[in-house]
């Protein structure tokens, strides 16, 4: 791809942009990484570029929305979130997130792509409540997903079997009231009066 990548929101470490077909050889070596897979509670199972590309073709059929994380320092992508079963009349949808590259992870983008997201869940979309889920052994992602404003609301219990154990699925939500913008609150506000003079009537009736 020519030039840099498209970023639709862009954070201090970190910026979203969307998913570009020419990565699809990008996300295939993310998810056949088997430390990716722990997380993600996926079965361990080889996954093909052409496994990868329906996975990409169906994405942008779904009207979910997924974005790549890409490291601001070296404009590189380094993970992919997106909300999913979105639903503007009760204001509701999921959330999911992946750092794919084991070097990149434990320096705070995670956190930092989960506030991003919701800042275009609420600030843009103006929903309500974000969920997601997360199994009580994925503790770095519990914690980034509670310094993004996520609080634990139930348990699934003993659901997912990992290293011979069974685990909870831990359910977590945030709502608008609970967050405050990080950036997008900049720019969807009303423009500022500049002095001018208020519209008469009759310039009202042409403005449209």
């Amino acid at each position: 791809m020519d030039g840099a990548p498209i970023l639709n929101v862009v954070g201090e470490k970190v910026g979203l942009g969307p998913k570009r077909r020419d990565l699809i050889p990008t996300y295939t070596r993310w998810i056949n990484d088997l430390g990716t897979l722990r997380s993600l509670g996926a079965p361990p199972l080889p996954r093909t570029e052409e496994h990868q590309t329906a996975w990409f073709e169906a994405g942008v059929a779904s009207g979910d929305q997924h974005f790549d994380i890409y490291e601001l320092a070296t404009m590189r992508p380094v993970g992919g979130c997106d909300l999913r079963d979105i639903d503007h009349r009760n204001r509701v949808a999921t959330m999911g997130m992946l750092i794919g590259e084991p070097e990149a992870r434990g320096k705070g983008y995670g956190t930092e792509a989960t506030r991003l997201l919701l800042d275009l869940a609420f600030t843009v979309h103006g929903l309500h409540s974000v969920w997601l889920t997360v199994y009580a052994y994925n503790l770095a992602g519990q914690r980034c997903y509670a310094k993004a404003g996520f609080r634990e609301v139930g348990r699934r219990r003993q659901c997912h079997l990992m290293g011979g154990r069974l685990w909870d699925e831990v359910v977590m939500d945030i709502l608008a009231t609970e967050f405050e913008s990080p950036v997008l609150g900049r720019v969807f506000r009303p423009d500022e009066p500049r002095g001018e003079a208020p519209p008469s009537a009759t310039d009202a009736d042409w403005i449209v």
